[in-house]
């Protein structure tokens, strides 16, 4: 996965170790998600950002960073809570000493908001993503982890339903029938088997297509932000 703009991104495969471990950031999840109060709908709409083009019209927004905040905050066990970095588009105060709180935050189980612009921390085919790559995406980073040609990444969580082909997929295939044309239609079980499916997937190894490896050049700052 990639793009002109976009971090490098990958999925966990079998055998990836992080810190937090794949197990730790997966029960925190879950546990999380079980926890969520409110309606089916509430809760797809605490953890999902629905696709631009979804039935769920009702639902679109784009809170990114109402959610990242949110979801931030409910997985961050950690002293201190979610961790907001300074921006990340801008080199002041050092670049590689934010990339460094970072790495302790995660690594004392704080998820890290992560802002930056749409097309730079986003999925390669989200809705949201535009050619002049205007407006930003907040996701949150819950682990750091090395591949074994000590190439380090991020594990991230990306709350955009329409990231990636992968992820337009698994929801098609969630939302097909009644609950396509029917939102409402969802039930409390069904939508906790939706957003668990979003994220942590069907392996106890891994995890659904929303929460993705980010390779991040931590001696660069953040591409600039342009808003509307």
């Amino acid at each position: 996965m990639g793009g002109y703009f976009m971090i490098e991104q990958a999925y966990v495969q079998a055998g990836d170790t992080t810190t937090p471990t794949i197990k730790d950031i997966r029960e925190r999840i879950a546990k999380a998600v079980d926890a969520t109060a409110g309606t089916a709908l509430e809760r797809l709409k605490c953890w999902l950002q629905m696709p631009a083009d979804s039935t769920f019209a009702k639902m679109l927004d784009s809170d990114c960073q109402v959610r990242a905040r949110r979801v931030g905050g409910l997985l961050s066990p950690g002293e201190g809570g979610l961790y907001e970095p300074s921006d990340l588009a801008v080199a002041i105060g050092g670049v590689a000493a934010k990339w460094t709180a970072i790495d302790k935050a995660v690594k004392a189980e704080r998820a890290v908001y992560v802002n930056g612009s749409t097309g730079h921390v986003g999925g390669a085919k989200s809705k949201f993503n535009n050619e002049r790559n205007v407006g930003f995406h907040v996701i949150v980073f819950l682990a750091v982890g090395q591949e074994s040609d000590g190439r380090g990444y991020y594990l991230g969580f990306d709350p955009d339903v329409s990231a990636t082909t992968e992820s337009q997929a698994a929801w098609k295939k969630l939302v097909t029938g009644e609950t396509e044309t029917k939102p409402q239609d969802f039930t409390a079980a069904g939508s906790l088997d939706a957003v668990k499916a979003m994220i942590l997937g069907g392996a106890e190894s891994g995890f659904g297509p929303l929460v993705r490896k980010y390779y991040v050049d931590t001696t660069k700052a953040f591409p600039k932000i342009t808003r509307v």
